[in-house]
C-alpha cells in the first residue's frame, strides 16, 4: 500500500466525484419530471424509496465485503479478497433475479399496502415495475464496484457512472421530449444506462485486479460467515432504516391526499443530497483504509484518520447545507414556481443543516465500526433512534402536534444526531480494536 495519506486523497476524490455525479443524475431526473409535473416527481421519489426497501438484502453481501476484503488485501492475502467477491456475486445473482421478479409481478400490491397517495398510485406503479424489475443491477453494480475500490482503484467506476449518467441524460431527453412517454421513459432510460455502468465496471475489474491469480483459499464457508458477521447486522439496519423511512412517508401521505408534503421532501432531498454527499464519499473513503490498516494491525492510524474524516466531513455538509438554505429561493425555481412549495422546502432546508452534520458523523464513525468488525453495535442503536425519533417524532411532530412535513424533519435530524453521539462514543471506546478478522503476528499496536 502507499502512505496512508495519499491512498486516502487518491480514495476520496473519485468516490466524492462519483457520488456527486450519482447525485446530479437524481436531479437532472427530477428537473426533466418537473416538466411533467409535480405529481410525476412525488411519484418517482416515493417508489425510489420503496425499491430501496426490497433491495436492502444486497447489503447483506455487499457491506460484509467491504471489511472482508479490505482487511485480507491490508494482510497482503489478496487471494482470500478475491474468494470473498465470488461468493458475493453468486449470493447477490441469485437474490437478484428473485427480487427483479417479484417487484415487476407485485408492484401495485406493494404500494396498495403502504399506502401511497391516490394522485401518485399510476406513476409509482410504472416506476416501480421498470425500475424494480432491473434491481439485479442493483445487486450486482456494488459488488464489482466496490471490489475495484477495495484495491484501490477509484477512478473506474467514477468513468462507468460518468458515463451511465450521460447515457441517462440523452435517453430522458428521448424518451420524455421524443416520446413523451413521461414517467416510464425516465425508468426505462435508468435501467438502461445501469446495464452499461455493470458492464463497464464487470470488465474494469477483470483486466484491472489479478487477485484471482494468487492461490490462497480459505474454506467458502469460513469466508461466507466472515462476510454474513457484518454484512447481516449491516443489512438489518438499512432494512430497519428504510422501513422506518417508509413509515415516514406514510405518515406524510397521511398529512395531505394531494401528495404535496411527500414532493415536498422530494425536492429537499435533491438538494440536500449535495452536502450529504462529500461526507457520504469521506466515510466509504475511510472504511476502505480503515480496513488497510486494520489488515496491518495499525489501529493507532484508523483511530486519527476516522476522527478527521468525521470533522471534515460535518464541517463540510454543515458549510454547503447552509449555503443552499440560504439561496434556497434561486435554487428550488429551478424545479417549481409554487411559492408555497418554495416556502415549505427553504424551511426543511434549514432543519437540514443540523440533519446533515449528525448524518454525516453517523456515517463516517458507523461504516468505520462495521469494517472494523463491530457491525452489531450500529444496527442495536440504529433500532432504537430510527423508531423513537425517526418514526415516533414524525408522528408526535409531524401529524400530533400539526407541525407536518416541518415536524418530519425535526424527527430525522434528532434520529441522525443522537446516532452521531452514540457511534463516536462506541468509537471512543476502543472496542473495534478487538473484532477484527485478522491477528498479524508483527502488527502495529
Amino acid at each position: 500500500m502507499e502512505t496512508s495519506v495519499k491512498s486516502f486523497t487518491k480514495l476520496y476524490i473519485p468516490i466524492a466525484l462519483e457520488t456527486l455525479c450519482y447525485m446530479l443524475a437524481g436531479m437532472v431526473d427530477t428537473i426533466m419530471l418537473s416538466t411533467v409535473g409535480d405529481d410525476a416527481v412525488g411519484a418517482v421519489g416515493t417508489a425510489n424509496t420503496y425499491i430501496n426497501v426490497f433491495i436492502i438484502m444486497f447489503h447483506v453481501v455487499s457491506a460484509g465485503m467491504i471489511a472482508v476484503m479490505t482487511q485480507y488485501i491490508g494482510a497482503k492475502r489478496v487471494g482470500v479478497a478475491y474468494q470473498a467477491r465470488q461468493l458475493g456475486t453468486v449470493f447477490n445473482a441469485i437474490l437478484g433475479v428473485l427480487l427483479s421478479l417479484f417487484l415487476f409481478v407485485f408492484s401495485g400490491k406493494v404500494l396498495e399496502i403502504v399506502g401511497v397517495a391516490p394522485l401518485l398510485m399510476d406513476s409509482a406503479k410504472t416506476y416501480l415495475k421498470i425500475v424494480g424489475g432491473g434491481c439485479i443491477l442493483n445487486a450486482l453494480i456494488p459488488v464489482f464496484a466496490s471490489y475495484l475500490r477495495a484495491f484501490g482503484y477509484t477512478k473506474q467506476p467514477l468513468l462507468a457512472t460518468l458515463f451511465s449518467n450521460v447515457v441517462n441524460l440523452c435517453l430522458n431527453a428521448i424518451f420524455l421530449f421524443g416520446f413523451h412517454s413521461g414517467v416510464a421513459g425516465v425508468a426505462a432510460a435508468t435501467v438502461i444506462s445501469r446495464i452499461l455502468n455493470l458492464g463497464i465496471v464487470i470488465v474494469a475489474s477483470k483486466i484491472l485486479v489479478k487477485a484471482g491469480e494468487d492461490q490462497e483459499r480459505l474454506g467458502n464457508k469460513e469466508v461466507f460467515v466472515s462476510i454474513i458477521k457484518i454484512g447481516l447486522p449491516s443489512a438489518l439496519e438499512t432494512a430497519l432504516y428504510n422501513v422506518a423511512m417508509t413509515l415516514t412517508i406514510r405518515f406524510l401521505n397521511q398529512m395531505d391526499e394531494s401528495g404535496f408534503h411527500v414532493t415536498a421532501r422530494a425536492y429537499a432531498v435533491q438538494i440536500a443530497n449535495f452536502s450529504y454527499c462529500l461526507g457520504a464519499a469521506l466515510a466509504q473513503a475511510n472504511a476502505i483504509v480503515t480496513g488497510w490498516r486494520m489488515g496491518e494491525g495499525d489501529y493507532e492510524a484508523c483511530d486519527k484518520g476516522t476522527k478527521k474524516a468525521a470533522c471534515i466531513g460535518i464541517l463540510a455538509a454543515a458549510g454547503l447545507e447552509a449555503v443552499f438554505a440560504l439561496s434556497a429561493d434561486v435554487l428550488l425555481r429551478i424545479f417549481t414556481d409554487d411559492m408555497e412549495m418554495i416556502r415549505l422546502v427553504k424551511t426543511l432546508l434549514a432543519i437540514d443543516i443540523v440533519l446533515e452534520m449528525g448524518r454525516v458523523a453517523n456515517l463516517v464513525f458507523g461504516q468505520a465500526l462495521k469494517t472494523s468488525g463491530d457491525a452489531l453495535f450500529t444496527t442495536i442503536i440504529g433500532v432504537i433512534f430510527m423508531y423513537l425519533c425517526m418514526v415516533g417524532g414524525t408522528w408526535f411532530f409531524g401529524i400530533h402536534l400539526q407541525m407536518l412535513a416541518v415536524g418530519a424533519y425535526i424527527g430525522l435530524a434528532s434520529d441522525e444526531c443522537l446516532r452521531a453521539v452514540c457511534m463516536f462514543l462506541r468509537w471512543q471506546s476502543g472496542k473495534w480494536r478487538a473484532k477484527g478478522f485478522i491477528r498479524p503476528a508483527c502488527g502495529k499496536i
